[in-house]
């Protein structure tokens, strides 16, 4: 149970108007609030209880432990009771978005439960305190306007102590946030981000959304024109264009562009819901192209690490005309098997065989794979070459430590040797399928290391006159 020990004493007329004064001081100047009422979109109105609650536990796993000495607000261990209704994908998404939120600004907003004397004057449950966190974040983003409740939802306890805790703050609260707008000399608590976490907020808001078209459900002319019945317009660019439009994407003759405040709408439209239309970072549908390109119509496929069960239904298209066969290796639990042959059955894929064994652990003379002439690895990698980490992660089932990185704009010297040994490891293994001809690696990464620098380092281990090939111009590839 949540206790203040003091209460305010102002009249909800003095109350409204003062906030409404402290709101204006500490977010004038916000680009990226003016950004987003400029596009049309509704004022925030806050999230159901169970989104929060599911952004309280997914940030207490992510949070920036601090040394002893240092710690300012005590977090509890156990994650909070969630609900099954929020498991579905709205819900996810917008509870990794407000996590992510929450962990940038977490050690102003901890600054500031302490500044206005939330901490350590009221008697607050450990394990409460993530949930605080993210509430916070959300209440002070809606410039401490009251939250939307609809009368549809479930209320839960935890949620509503949290909530009726930070109403009874609320004119200290913005009063802290202010000062510490001041104190950093910011336009917004946004602009004391470090430079290079805003300039990603920045590209990621710039970037289009990339979708591939599922060709045996439907042809590119009859995804055009179901488009333009619905108002959208085929362009040549979309850069900078904020009406219903999309264009064809230059690499990919299957993947289509749109401007990215259209997500929304397009989710709602039958396209994306009946699997013809999939959503995915054009990464992905690069590397499978870059695949497609090296193959002949009977030579087989071995995909490693491939996040997106989305990335093998693009590449079962993609061959749908051959006789090939792709084998995904490392899905470590049967128990998925139903699910994913029920999704590959909904997409129109036939030519899938699941591998359980990890990629290490099979042997190049594995008679399944014989007439496996490419292997696509696309390994654990950093991820900062992403425009939207939350994305990825749903879509990618990355691991929200992604979201760590994303928050302080790089990787740990530690975490980044890490990974490049992994992938080293794996690049290796793979080479040692003499009878495979191609190795396409794909990484999200922007870092030398886990690009150039791992390759070049394999290719010193063979020297069977393996060579990295040059960039097509047609597909981006790299491949030994």
């Amino acid at each position: 149970m949540l206790r203040a020990t003091s209460e305010l004493e102002f009249s909800n007329e003095q109350n409204t108007e003062e906030i409404s004064q402290l709101a204006s001081l500490v977010l004038s100047g916000d680009t990226s609030t003016g950004e987003k009422n400029s596009t049309g979109l509704p004022e925030k109105t806050g999230y159901p209880d169970s989104v929060y609650i599911m952004a309280a536990n997914i940030f207490q796993g992510i949070r920036f432990e601090k040394s002893p000495e240092k710690v300012l607000i005590k977090y509890g261990n156990e994650p909070l009771r969630s609900l099954p209704e929020s498991e579905d994908e709205s819900s996810q998404r917008s509870s990794y978005e407000l996590a992510f939120s929450a962990l940038k600004f977490q050690d102003i907003l901890e600054a500031i439960l302490i500044d206005s004397c939330i901490f350590p004057s009221t008697t607050i449950p450990d394990h409460l305190s993530s949930l605080i966190i993210v509430m916070l974040y959300d209440f002070q983003d809606r410039k401490f306007e009251a939250r939307f409740l609809s009368d549809n939802e479930e209320p839960i306890a935890e949620v509503q102590e949290v909530e009726n805790l930070l109403n009874s703050f609320k004119i200290k609260l913005a009063a802290a946030l202010a000062r510490c707008r001041i104190k950093h000399d910011a336009l917004s608590i946004y602009h004391i981000l470090p430079e290079t976490v805003r300039n990603q907020e920045l590209r990621a808001s710039t970037l289009p959304l990339y979708a591939w078209i599922n060709t045996c459900k439907i042809s590119p002319e009859e995804v055009y024109y179901s488009l333009k019945k619905r108002g959208y317009n085929k362009v040549k660019s979309v850069l900078h264009i904020d009406d219903k439009v999309f264009a064809v994407d230059q690499h990919c003759y299957d993947v289509l562009i749109f401007p990215s405040h259209l997500k929304n709408n397009l989710l709602n439209i039958d396209l994306f819901k009946d699997y013809k239309l999939i959503f995915q970072d054009k990464s992905r549908s690069l590397a499978v192209h870059s695949v497609k390109a090296l193959l002949n119509m009977d030579d087989d496929i071995l995909m490693v690490n491939t996040g997106s069960w989305y990335t093998v239904a693009h590449m079962s298209i993609l061959t749908n005309n051959n006789t090939s066969k792709i084998f995904v290796c490392g899905v470590k639990s049967q128990a998925k098997d139903p699910d994913l042959k029920n999704l590959f059955t909904k997409m129109g894929c036939k030519n899938i065989e699941i591998l359980h064994e990890a990629f290490l652990n099979i042997e190049s003379k594995d008679h399944r794979l014989q007439k496996v002439k490419v292997i696509l690895l696309l390994p654990r990698c950093s991820g900062l070459g992403v425009s939207n980490p939350v994305e990825f992660i749903l879509n990618e089932h990355e691991d929200t430590g992604l979201l760590k990185d994303f928050s302080q704009g790089g990787t740990s010297e530690d975490k980044l040797h890490i990974l490049v040994q992994q992938q080293y490891e794996q690049l290796t293994h793979a080479m040692k399928f003499t009878k495979a001809q191609a190795v396409v690696y794909c990484t999200c990464s922007v870092y030398p290391e886990e690009n150039e620098g791992v390759v070049k380092k394999a290719l010193e281990f063979q020297d069977h006159g393996i060579k990295v090939q040059p960039y097509s111009g047609t597909h981006l590839r790299q491949c030994l």
